[in-house]
């Protein structure tokens, strides 16, 4: 089916506007029965296996995919609108709360090199996102980025840590609104919480606040995207200046006294901060969602995401600078440092002007999550992983509204009960797989084309990868189970990190050049940032990857019943009425066993 096709069935869906009957949802063959489902469910294997093997195309993305919406998003976001979006999204709970938790129990001063090591791992992720977004902007950021190029089970996988990295990443700031809005009013933040006895500790502090907050969000989100960027430029701004403030203040205070032990808990605790806040980094992948939306994505994406990853890294290492320089480390305060830290240097008014200001910052972070969030939603809707309902645009705003109401509702559900450490150790994993995967996406895209990609070549390509990703996890494990300073693992780990991307550089062509702003130093700095996003999951506690394991065991339960049989019918039927040669019936969703009746082996379809 041709993209007048799903327009046309698109026109059937405006006629019925915003209904939520079955086909809405479930609109699919396998799902017009019960003997269908059955059959359905009889099929898993091989569906699975057309799913593994299933590769988008840059085209597919760009134009069938995103046909799929009733509704075109609105072009109407610059360059600076990126920027400040990416500021907005980004500076956020993540300084104003974490770092005084770090500070005081894991890295002590040295919590501004955790900030450096987090800001290089977040940065070399911009430069991943940046180019996959220049080529392929569309509204599903990574996920689409995915499905091209490592195919759609992993796409699948990435899309549930993705939304789950919304969610949990908007509670967490919702939750810690509430506490600056309880210090601006001189309040305990216990004070507007409702504390449940019977339940557990990390989850017993209910907080209707949060929900308020985000449901306010939503309005906003839903409303227009250009006015939510002008709402967060406005609110950007004044948060800048308040940051700008906290910094030229607290070096008026500063005791460098502070800084003579600068590293109490050793190297070891300064990366285990940076896995933690990592968090304070998370967001800017939301800008790249906007791409869809974007002028001019060849300019405005490069200057946006690159622009604003680097005026946040700069301001996250002044204010970690200032906060341990106005205060010993141990008299930090873990819940609101920045507050505490101007009351002891005899300036307790300024506490009100920092709980404005991060008020205004956590403010921006929920909005951009808002806007982010839902974009991702509506184009893993548009593939039928998840029901299409999701993937509806509303005609006069512009937005995808359904699909930002119900993330919100999952976003104020969490926040309402779980604890803010909790939240951001599961946030930190499923941004660092997300950022990983995207790295390895890209090598993967500048050394292999279907058809022209010789076997040879894949072939050292696929075990250069292997090596890259399996010693970078030996290095990120004995770094996790090791209690002492031994490094004589890392002398058998790294060198077999460097000479497998080594071995990509020299051995293997680059099958692919970008067409307008590519990443420098390929394949040098995705594999670097491959390498340290695994080595900070390896700083992450036991307890968070085990709630981990558990998402990811619903993801699949969904996929194996729902969505692989959504998604296999879908693409199924597109790639019957448009596509003629045999390998790209693979890469669009055709049966293997159809392509393999054809007289194209699956060798020759990857």
């Amino acid at each position: 089916m041709g993209v007048d096709g799903v327009i046309g069935e698109d026109e059937g869906l405006r006629r019925r506007g915003c209904s939520c009957g079955k086909d809405d949802f479930l609109p699919e063959e396998s799902f017009k029965s019960w003997g269908n489902y059955v059959q359905a469910l009889k099929e898993t294997p091989n569906r699975f296996m057309n799913r593994v093997l299933t590769r988008s195309l840059d085209s597919t993305e760009l134009h069938e995919i995103k046909a799929r919406s009733q509704h075109e998003m609105k072009k109407n976001l610059s360059w600076w609108d990126l920027i400040w979006f990416g500021i907005g999204a980004v500076i956020g709970s993540g300084i104003f709360v974490l770092t005084g938790l770090q500070a005081q129990q894991v890295s002590g001063p040295a919590v501004v090199l955790s900030f450096v090591v987090s800001g290089v791992s977040a940065m070399l992720s911009v430069f991943c996102y940046t180019e996959f977004a220049v080529e392929i902007p569309v509204a599903g950021g990574s996920f689409a980025y995915l499905r091209v190029e490592l195919g759609d089970f992993i796409a699948y996988i990435a899309a549930g840590n993705i939304l789950l990295e919304y969610v949990i990443g908007g509670a967490a700031v919702a939750r810690s609104w509430t506490s600056y809005f309880a210090t601006l009013c001189n309040h305990d933040s216990d004070d507007f919480v409702i504390i449940v006895h019977s339940m557990p500790d990390d989850y017993s502090k209910l907080d209707p606040i949060a929900v308020v907050v985000v449901c306010v969000i939503c309005v906003l989100a839903v409303l227009s995207t250009k006015g939510s960027s002008r709402f967060n430029y406005i609110a950007s701004i004044i948060h800048v200046i308040v940051i700008l403030f906290i910094i030229i203040a607290g070096f008026t205070k500063a005791d460098t006294k502070n800084y003579s032990n600068f590293a109490p808990f050793g190297v070891r605790g300064i990366f285990k901060s940076s896995a933690v806040l990592f968090f304070a980094y998370v967001g800017f992948d939301a800008v790249s969602t906007m791409a869809e939306e974007t002028k001019n994505p060849a300019r405005d994406i490069p200057i946006g995401l690159v622009g604003s990853m680097a005026i946040t890294t700069a301001a996250y290492c002044l204010l970690s600078v200032v906060l341990c320089l106005m205060q010993p480390y141990p008299k930090i305060d873990k819940d609101a440092p920045f507050s505490v830290a101007f009351e002891a240097v005899g300036m307790s008014w300024a506490k009100y002007v920092v709980a404005a200001g991060a008020l205004k910052g956590m403010t921006t972070v929920l909005l951009v999550g808002a806007v982010g969030q839902a974009r991702y939603l509506t184009h893993i809707a548009r593939t039928h992983m998840l029901p299409p309902w999701l993937a509806q645009i509303h005609p006069k705003t512009g937005t995808p509204i359904n699909a930002t109401i119900v993330m919100l509702i999952a976003t104020a559900i969490i926040a309402f009960f779980t604890d803010l450490k909790i939240l951001a150790d599961l946030l930190s994993i499923s941004t660092l797989f997300i950022f990983l995967l995207v790295a390895l996406a890209l090598i993967v895209r500048r050394y292999y084309v279907s058809g022209e990609t010789s076997t040879t070549d894949r072939i050292i390509l696929i075990t250069c990868l292997i090596l890259i990703l399996g010693s970078s996890i030996a290095t990120a494990t004995y770094w996790g189970v090791s209690e002492n300073n031994d490094w004589v693992a890392y002398v058998i780990t790294m060198p077999i990190w460097f000479l497998a991307t080594a071995g990509i550089a020299v051995f293997i062509p680059q099958a692919r050049k970008p067409k307008v702003w590519g990443v420098p130093l390929v394949p040098w700095l995705p594999s670097l940032s491959i390498a340290i996003n695994i080595f900070l999951l390896g700083s992450i506690d036991g307890a968070s990857f085990k709630r981990f394991g558990i998402w990811t065991c619903v993801l699949l339960l969904y996929y194996f019943f729902f969505g692989l049989h959504a998604s296999y019918d879908t693409a199924k039927e597109l790639g019957e009425n448009r596509i003629g040669d045999g390998w790209k019936r693979v890469e669009e969703g055709q049966s293997v066993s159809t392509v393999t009746a054809s007289g194209v082996s699956l060798d020759e379809a990857k």
